[in-house]
């Protein structure tokens, strides 16, 4: 399992995996779709970064490297820490 996650990180552009998570948090949002504007403004960047992440004119550097310290986990561990990095964003 460990080889086939590397895999599909490698053919993923950064695009495909916000626009994969921004459908995502609509969905736990009962499908109620989430403007750019408003995901923009829940994660702390401006609307015009976000657009641009989604749309591919700009990748940031941090995000990949997350996407592939990520890819080095089993997916309870993945899930693990996006608990925890969501209870330490909660706190702040």
């Amino acid at each position: 399992m460990f080889k086939y996650k590397i895999r599909i990180i490698s053919f993923m552009e950064i695009s495909d995996l916000f626009n994969i998570l921004h459908n995502a948090v609509e969905a736990e949002n009962f499908g109620k779709k989430i403007s750019l504007k408003d995901m923009a403004n829940e994660l702390g960047i401006p609307m015009r970064t976000y657009q641009d992440w989604k749309l591919g004119r700009s990748n940031p550097q941090a995000a990949k490297a997350v996407i592939k310290m990520l890819s080095k986990l089993e997916d309870d561990d993945i899930v693990r820490v996006v608990r925890k990095l969501s209870k330490l964003g909660d706190k702040k």
